[in-house]
């Protein structure tokens, strides 16, 4: 049985009793996603690890490097992440004929969306001129983006048969595959970047390589299981390819494009913030960047919830089950906040056994420890947020989120935090403490307008 595909509480049943079938099925979703994504960011780390040893230079590269590429990806991720929800849509309404059509569509897209980013990956030396960097940095940062850029169509595949996956409720086949690629980036990076089994050493270049290679393997092996898989054999990936049909693009990018450049936006959010604080020095950054990566870390649990809302929201508002859909809409802000205050007190409490775990720098331990304290007060605006535009992407309103999106962190948080963190305006310069501050104002204010369009919305979708 598809995960997304429980029986559907009947309305006579008690509304706690129908609330907690509803969340058993989004523990059920959101599990393995939890664990893809944890997977990922593993690949982030152990690159991180593994770079370092080799030199500062390679560390650097692989820094600046993934900084550049990380971006275009989250786009084209939420550009794809259309199909989630619209082949969830179909599931749900028993148009399983639909399905395949759809999700070819999105290959296509993924295919277009390749040669997109490996054109702007191999062709980054004017964004390296500007940024200054030393000669030798600069050459294995080109290099590194080079090896990765053979791996871009693998991963942008796998991208987009998520949606096929994930659409159907089958959350653990991306888990499995995710968990497969890290496996395999730990070992590669090994050999390429230290030089082994008779390969020269490449260093940050090496990175690359592995990255590419994993990739690659993962995406051959989805497509095998899909083709050979008894669940899967019946839609007929390969056999059943459609043309490109405009109209069907077209739908996926209505909905896909305002997903993708919201998680954009949020994103270049935190690297310009990281850019604004360069001035105040590297203790500062430091400790800005290790609570901002312990933030990343506990955000994934809230994130893997909202993946899982829309999903089920999705295959809800297919089987024209709207007042089930509007019951786990609202429930989940109830168990979303129940997560958030968890999380906030643990924050609140170990801020320094964290801090510790990540330096032994005295200085950069106190600045992490006093940001944790604003990040501990930003959990349920920012729980409270994703959950909503998770439940909103269910319904396919993208639009009008992504403007609350780019009004709330753009608008509010960023112009707030610059003006407590530089300036004397509302209180004396707070230092890196004020852009915290202007991202709890931020989160805050889309949580409310996310919340207020969820509520009004939802009961008309």
């Amino acid at each position: 049985m598809d995960e997304t595909h429980q029986p559907l509480p009947a309305s006579r049943q008690p509304l706690i009793q129908r609330t907690l079938t509803e969340w058993r099925t989004l523990a059920i979703l959101g599990g393995p996603i939890l664990i893809a994504q944890l997977a990922q960011m593993a690949n982030g780390v152990i690159d991180t690890v593994m770079a370092g040893h080799a030199s500062a230079e390679d560390l650097a590269a692989v820094g600046i490097g993934s900084s550049l590429w990380m971006p275009l990806f989250l786009f084209f991720m939420g550009l794809l992440g259309a199909l989630q929800p619209i082949i969830s849509g179909y599931n749900g309404a028993r148009t399983t004929d639909r399905i395949m059509p759809a999700t070819w569509q999105g290959l296509y897209i993924a295919a277009a969306g390749s040669v997109v980013m490996i054109l702007l990956l191999t062709h980054v030396h004017p964004v390296l001129d500007r940024l200054n960097l030393e000669p030798h940095t600069a050459s294995i940062t080109q290099g590194y983006l080079d090896a990765f850029a053979w791996g871009v169509p693998a991963l942008l595949l796998m991208t987009a048969l998520r949606g096929l996956t994930d659409g159907l409720g089958h959350t653990r086949v991306i888990m499995a595959f995710a968990v497969l690629s890290t496996l395999l980036n730990l070992p590669l990076n090994y050999i390429f970047i230290y030089g082994k089994l008779g390969l020269p050493a490449m260093g940050g270049v090496g990175c690359g390589w592995a990255t590419s290679l994993s990739n690659g393997v993962a995406a051959i092996a989805l497509l095998v299981y899909l083709n050979r898989s008894e669940v899967y054999r019946r839609f007929h990936l390969l056999a059943d390819r459609v043309k490109p049909d405009p109209a069907g693009i077209r739908y996926i990018l209505k909905i896909g494009v305002p997903i993708g450049f919201t998680i954009f936006v949020e994103a270049s959010l935190f690297s310009v913030i990281a850019l604004f604080l360069a001035p105040l020095g590297p203790v500062v950054v430091a400790g800005h960047q290790i609570a901002l990566n312990v933030v990343s870390l506990v955000f994934m649990l809230p994130l893997s919830i909202g993946m899982a809302l829309t999903l089920r929201v999705s295959f809800l508002v297919g089987a024209r089950a709207p007042d089930t859909a509007r019951l786990i809409s609202r429930s989940s802000l109830i168990l979303a906040a129940t997560v958030a205050l968890v999380f906030a007190t643990l924050l609140f409490t170990f801020a320094e056994q964290i801090a510790a775990l990540y330096t032994s720098d005295t200085a950069v331990r106190e600045v992490t420890v006093s940001l944790l304290m604003f990040a501990a007060l930003f959990q349920i605006a920012d729980v409270i947020q994703v959950t909503c535009i998770s439940a909103l992407r269910g319904y396919k309103d993208t639009g009008i989120p992504m403007f609350i999106m780019l009004f709330s962190f753009w608008l509010v948080g960023l112009p707030l935090g610059y003006a407590l963190t530089f300036t004397d305006w509302l209180v004396p310069a707070m230092g890196a403490a004020g852009f915290w501050v202007g991202l709890t104002g931020g989160l805050t204010s889309a949580s409310i307008l996310l919340g207020l369009r969820l509520f009004f919305y939802a009961p008309k979708a």
